[in-house]
């Protein structure tokens, strides 16, 4: 059985109506979104999506982690925590700016911040907390606010991989008004990347609700350029802008975002139905999430020999999801600028033992697609019956 991959035409929603965006553009002969209409028309989209004041589209999800950083306004030597389980893109944005990543460990069940551990690293000179939704699963970013609020510090939101991941109700009595993920933290990152639930090949939009971050980030992504100013640099940036094109496609992929996330979650809760009972299994929480990826934790260890199997199998599947956390990471033992080390001279990251163990033994990932059927999810159920369940509960799963 084949599974789409978002790597081809079977495993996007991309079709016609992109197809138009494009043509659109083009015909109308303006590329640059600095003149353009349609850069401008996605960040209004996005932002009343997410019910905050203003969304700033760039060129990349690194690009949108980049503005979120320069938004924090970090002094050299300033440090921001975040999570050693997350891409090199939350990352870099801090080194570029001369702070310094704190890694802070993560819940074992989720792979999201544990506050608590973050909680042990605030110092004098920590200036923000970057969050990563990580897989679509929520964050516990209500606690991570609480510390930022409690210490002075920023809060970011990396929903790179989480598009209309639902927040829990604070008040844990289940709201009717759904919070989406990126409107707690004083800035959240987007990424419209090639893998991501939505795509223009490349992009990212931050948003806020903060009308000083905003001018911030959107000097900054205009190389610090205020054009209601004439030919004046304002502050020092760098050309982070988003195409006409790349909005354009970007427009016509938002209108079928719910469809994209409502069919990941149907497929995603069949595989949660049919894997209940299974033993040494830690099977994801479902409430919230944009299903990304399907997270699996095996907390015995062994999440190499499962995704082998299901790989055998023809599922796509792997352990661990980073070669190595990101604490462990060999661009620690470089140089950063040139020669010198600066930032990071006489750094050396924390331990982070939940995560570390995580990545070497218990996660395991599943893609996972909008284009699943039952048939797919049938086979991944059945595969990882066979090689965790005892045989005499393998009955219900037929071949």
């Amino acid at each position: 059985m084949k599974f789409p991959s978002m790597a081809e035409p079977e495993g996007r929603t991309l079709g016609d109506e992109e197809v138009a965006a494009l043509e659109r553009v083009i015909r109308s002969g303006m590329l640059n979104s600095v003149w353009g209409t349609e850069a401008r028309a996605l960040e209004r989209e996005i932002a009343e999506l997410h019910g905050v004041r203003h969304a700033i589209a760039c060129s990349s999800g690194t690009a949108a982690l980049h503005l979120a950083v320069v938004a924090a306004a970090p002094d050299p030597g300033d440090e921001i925590i975040t999570t050693p389980i997350t891409d090199f893109g939350t990352v870099a944005p801090i080194l570029a700016q001369n702070a310094v990543p704190v890694f802070a460990d993560v819940d074992p069940s989720d792979g999201n911040l544990d506050p608590a551990a973050v909680a042990a690293l605030i110092g004098p000179r920590t200036r923000a907390i970057m969050a990563v939704h990580l897989f679509g699963a929520p964050a516990r970013v209500d606690e991570l606010r609480a510390l930022a609020d409690a210490h002075g510090l920023a809060l970011i939101e990396d929903c790179a991989q989480a598009w209309l991941t639902e927040l829990p109700d604070p008040a844990g009595g289940g709201g009717r008004d759904v919070r989406l993920a990126g409107t707690v933290g004083d800035v959240a990152c987007l990424s419209l990347q090639q893998w991501k639930h939505i795509t223009c090949g490349d992009g990212g939009l931050t948003l806020t609700g903060d009308d000083e971050l905003a001018r911030r980030m959107r000097l900054f992504s205009d190389k610090g350029w205020d054009r209601s100013a004439g030919r004046s640099h304002a502050a020092f940036g760098l050309n982070y802008r988003m195409t006409e094109l790349q909005a354009a496609v970007a427009r016509a992929q938002l209108a079928k975002l719910p469809g994209v996330v409502a069919a990941r979650r149907r497929t995603a809760v069949q595989l949660l139905e049919a894997l209940q009972g299974l033993p040494g299994v830690r099977l994801p929480r479902p409430e919230g999430h944009a299903w990304w990826l399907f997270p699996v934790v095996l907390p015995g260890g062994g999440a190499a020999e499962l995704a082998g199997k299901l790989r055998a199998a023809g599922i796509p599947a792997r352990a661990g999801y980073l070669d190595e956390p990101l604490n462990h990471a060999p661009v620690w033992q470089g140089p950063i600028y040139g020669a010198s080390r600066y930032p990071l001279q006489g750094y050396a990251p924390r331990p982070c033992p939940e995560a570390e163990r995580m990545v070497a033994e218990t996660l395991m990932v599943i893609d996972w697609n909008e284009n699943y059927t039952p048939d797919h999810v049938h086979l991944i159920a059945r595969e990882m019956t066979r090689f965790l369940a005892p045989s005499s509960s393998r009955s219900d799963i037929g071949d």
